[in-house]
């Protein structure tokens, strides 16, 4: 699932091609994914795209209010508003000249006031769209945590520090942190050398220090690199990201760690697969490990 840094380059590309477009119709495919289709269709014809910004693993169109002719047809809804879009595990939001023929799984399209469509695709629709008012986007952003490339050295350790929950938890908790998932959490504790296990109540203000400036510096460079792509992420100009290329514990499993060569292995924190070097980052007591997954054999050769 795409977090801050994958986010943060759509939301810039995005910046550098739509940036004051008008919407001028709406075509919807599938749309469960979506809060309210009509909305769209009826809220979004006759806007400016005014700004794009990203919140957290959310992406904010700022909508102009409707003027001219098309007020006519949003029945006297003339206020500027916000189009949410998350994009899940799979979801793609990237403009395409209109002529272009449409990619499987295409299910939202805006034409553009210059010929093209900002297209939103998704093969498996978890992510989420919404056409929010100022008050129902207030609303939707209440309980979100500080932003992780802005927050302060006493307000993360206040955070962190006296809380009970495993400092990998904390660190995926999107009231405690918006924007951080697995991938970052892992290499900002692995370079910070803090067990992800261990309790956020334990660390020390020193080590929570580190943790926020070693944490705020991967997420920059994962910027820098346009993102991490594992699978599917790909950004606004359809172009994969190169920072996966830096991991040094996510998704090493057995494979040796880049400071002091012991093997990196897996563990269950939060209910998420934690990659980890066990002399690097030293377990809390009773805490264990997965087994390292058995090699396959070679076949012998006849």
């Amino acid at each position: 699932m795409p977090e801050l840094p994958e986010v943060e380059t759509v939301a810039r590309g995005l910046r550098q091609t739509i940036l004051g477009r008008r919407i001028l119709s709406v075509t919807l495919g599938k749309t469960d994914f979506i809060d309210d289709p009509s909305a769209l269709e009826q809220h979004l014809p006759g806007r400016q795209i005014e700004a794009v910004e990203r919140y957290g693993k959310f992406m904010l169109l700022r909508l102009s209010a409707v003027t001219g002719a098309a007020r006519a047809a949003t029945n006297g809804d003339v206020v500027p508003a916000s189009l949410l879009v998350h994009l899940g595990m799979t979801g793609q939001l990237a403009p395409a000249p209109g002529a272009q023929p449409l990619e499987k799984h295409t299910h939202v399209c805006l034409v553009l006031d210059d010929g093209r469509e900002l297209r939103y695709t998704d093969p498996r629709r978890f992510g989420r769209i919404a056409y929010l008012t100022k008050a129902l986007l207030a609303e939707e952003l209440t309980g979100f945590g500080a932003d992780p490339l802005e927050v302060g050295k006493e307000e993360f350790a206040s955070r962190i520090c006296g809380r009970r929950a495993r400092i990998k938890a904390l660190l995926l908790d999107q009231s405690v942190l918006r924007g951080v998932g697995n991938i970052y959490a892992d290499e900002s504790l692995w370079r910070s050398k803090i067990h992800p296990a261990r309790l956020g109540a334990k660390l020390s203000r020193k080590e929570a220090e580190t943790l926020r400036r070693t944490m705020q510096d991967i997420l920059q460079k994962a910027i820098a690199l346009r993102g991490s792509s594992i699978s599917d992420f790909l950004d606004a100009d359809g172009q994969p990201g190169e920072y996966q290329r830096h991991h040094r514990a996510y998704g090493r499993e057995g494979k040796n760690c880049y400071r002091c060569k012991t093997p990196i292995r897996r563990a269950i924190v939060a209910g998420r697969s934690s990659y980890f070097c066990p002399k690097c980052q030293p377990s809390p007591r009773g805490f264990a490990a997965l087994p390292l997954p058995r090699r396959a054999k070679k076949r012998k050769k006849n």
